[in-house]
């Protein structure tokens, strides 16, 4: 059972102690209070933790943000690199400057919420706003290293998961070309690049994958498969494991099937199926002024409809587009396209679905009235 006891400042000003027993049975104390009524509010809120279980020692709180993030970093082992790279570049860029010296148990809400508001702030007339995008991944950095305080019995609960507003993600429309289009932009490019417009355009494929393809991936019956991807860490590259760890086998059509052997020939079976044509090893992405940001210029003037700006990444969503026209299940387009469940593509995915409502309401006309437009 705690108990209240007051004591003396060299000054003969009175404050209050509270003894009591930890879970281990170990004596301690609280003191400093200034009023009998701080003790006694103290002295409940012990009891009822003891007796929930979640009694914290209030010395467990004292670690800081820094410690601990010296034990979150170690923990990124199975993050790839490319990921683990800008996870401590945002750790050492913006959450260690503000957070690093800070307690665990100093931290608030209200806190976390006022670093939110200035990250969205423009930072000097030169300086724009982080991204919505960047700032949630600079909040969730924050986050799992407070879930290892309450994971240690530091915190009881993680005042970064708490109901933190953040800036609102702006979805930007994803360009998707039409088969034609597709048709049109393979035809602009030249020999070396129209298998790889034809592969990305028909597969979902992302560019680091189709990268590090070699010609034992191509497993025949329109079948290839994906283990191994060229990842971005920082000004460089690295081989790396899919996103999401899993490799998968996905499916291309056979025209497109034929090109990727005829690429392959000649070579040894783990050799790249491309290199880049000037300095060897494996292809980047292009960049504006390269082979793709022409074709498109090209197809564009040619087409108004066509996208004024097509980048390499908006391939798979062309490819998921095509797939969902072609009357695909929404469990092969997620494997296909590598994604963790279906949930994630249907968010992704699930607008360019509402053109299919007619053929549903078509085909539903079929099975209870027998032909279409009957009464």
């Amino acid at each position: 059972m705690a108990t209240i006891e007051a004591y003396h400042l060299k000054d003969g000003s009175k404050r209050y102690r509270v003894r009591y027993r930890k879970p281990d049975r170990k004596p301690t104390s609280k003191r400093g209070f200034k009023t009998q009524r701080e003790p006694t509010q103290f002295r409940a809120a012990v009891e009822v933790s003891m007796l929930d279980g979640s009694y914290i020692p209030p010395t467990a709180g004292k670690i800081t943000v820094a410690t601990l993030a010296a034990h979150w970093l170690p923990s990124l082992i199975d993050s790839s690199e490319s990921w683990r790279t800008r996870q401590e570049s945002l750790w050492r860029v913006h959450v260690q400057p503000h957070w690093e010296h800070w307690k665990v148990s100093d931290i608030t809400a209200v806190a976390i919420q006022q670093w939110v508001n200035t990250l969205a702030t423009p930072q000097g007339n030169d300086r724009k706003p982080l991204a919505p995008k960047t700032i949630r991944h600079i909040v969730g950095i924050l986050a799992a290293i407070l879930d290892i305080a309450v994971a240690d019995n530091r915190l009881v609960t993680n005042p970064a998961r708490e109901n933190i507003r953040m800036p609102r993600v702006v979805q930007r429309e994803k360009n998707t070309l039409t088969a034609a289009q597709v048709r049109a932009l393979a035809d602009t490019v030249n020999d070396f690049y129209r298998p790889i417009v034809w592969f990305l355009a028909s597969s979902g494929c992302r560019w680091g994958e189709m990268a590090a393809l070699r010609p034992i991936d191509l497993k025949g019956n329109g079948r290839v498969r994906l283990s191994r991807a060229f990842s971005k860490v920082n000004n460089s590259s690295a081989l790396t494991d899919l996103k999401g760890h899993e490799a998968r086998t996905i499916v291309i059509p056979p025209e497109v099937e034929k090109m990727l052997l005829q690429v392959a020939a000649g070579k040894k079976q783990n050799d790249l199926l491309w290199e880049a044509p000037r300095r060897g090893g494996h292809l980047r992405a292009p960049k504006s002024g390269h082979w793709l940001s022409e074709a498109v210029k090209r197809c564009q003037s040619e087409d108004e409809t066509f996208p004024e700006h097509f980048s390499v990444h908006e391939f798979r969503h062309t490819a998921a587009s095509l797939m969902i026209s072609s009357g695909a299940h929404i469990k092969t387009i997620q494997r296909q396209l590598g994604h963790k469940d279906a949930a994630m593509t249907l968010n992704q995915y699930g607008h360019l679905m509402e053109d299919d409502l007619g053929v549903v309401a078509t085909n539903m006309q079929n099975v209870l009235f027998g032909t279409p437009g009957a009464a």
